[in-house]
């Protein structure tokens, strides 16, 4: 319950937005043994979606908690003169940069070889976890409704972004939320490459493939070979070229970049 505290569980985050709830906790000192294992695994409590990405990302920066807030600055409406900003508040520190980065790495696991694999980008360092719960009807948990989320953030070595979906009893699909939420969060993921302009990262987790992916294998670097040596080493993919050389001065994705299988790798030469 002290760690629960220390994420801000129960008590408003302090957001600059009107309505904002509490959650539910169970009192501590009436914390019995199912309380408590309920709570471990999220069940007889509630948190609010501000709470649960403010605490992720506490998790995943290096273990600062911060006031969230929506608007950073006030400006002068003739001049656009900012009037007043607002800056980052430091609640605390609730794990060390140490117990961060090995979360990090966990999480990062989780989209690559588990439950998130429908969030994996290719090239991209991405991390997270899904969620599956039950919703309450009249005061029962319901065997048919779930609310399906995921939460994640990118690049998962240095996160910039952290995105949460949750969505509240989906219809005509298998109710887990690494096949609903997941997929979701991987376009929002997509567009924010191109808005922050998150630079491509090979070093990241491989994904484990099923039968059902689309498979992405690495892309050789044949820069300075020969369009025959070039065509060798690429065997598998189909192969476009342009120029009257014989030597591969430039390839498009770049070696070591991860590309779809029998997909097309561009050459120039010289």
């Amino acid at each position: 319950m002290e760690y629960i505290d220390n994420y801000g569980f129960g008590e408003k985050t302090g957001i600059d937005l009107n309505g904002e709830g509490s959650g539910i906790l169970f009192d501590v000192d009436a914390m019995g043994n199912v309380e408590l294992a309920t709570t471990a695994f999220g069940q007889g409590i509630s948190v609010t979606p501000i709470q649960q990405a403010r605490a992720v990302s506490a998790v995943v920066n290096g273990g600062t908690l911060y006031t969230p807030y929506i608007v950073k600055n006030f400006l002068e409406s003739e001049t656009d003169t900012i009037v007043k900003s607002i800056n980052p508040t430091e609640v605390g520190k609730v794990i060390s940069e140490e117990t961060s980065e090995i979360v990090r790495y966990a999480l990062e696991s989780v989209v690559a070889k588990g439950s998130g694999h429908n969030a994996y980008i290719e090239n991209y360092r991405i991390g997270g976890k899904t969620g599956t719960a039950q919703t309450v009807e009249n005061g029962v948990y319901s065997d048919s409704k779930y609310i399906l989320s995921f939460i994640g953030f990118m690049p998962a070595d240095d996160p910039e972004i952290v995105v949460y979906v949750a969505v509240q009893n989906a219809k005509n699909v298998v109710q887990y939320g690494g096949t609903v939420a997941a997929p979701i969060a991987r376009n929002i993921f997509l567009s924010a490459i191109d808005i922050l302009d998150i630079k491509a990262d090979t070093e990241g987790i491989p994904k484990e493939y099923t039968w059902l992916d689309t498979k992405y294998v690495t892309v050789p670097d044949v820069t300075g070979m020969t369009l025959d040596e070039a065509t060798a080493a690429l065997k598998g993919f189909n192969i476009e070229y342009s120029g009257n050389g014989e030597e591969v001065v430039y390839q498009t994705p770049n070696g070591g970049m991860y590309a779809k299988e029998g997909g097309t790798v561009v050459l120039m030469l010289n």
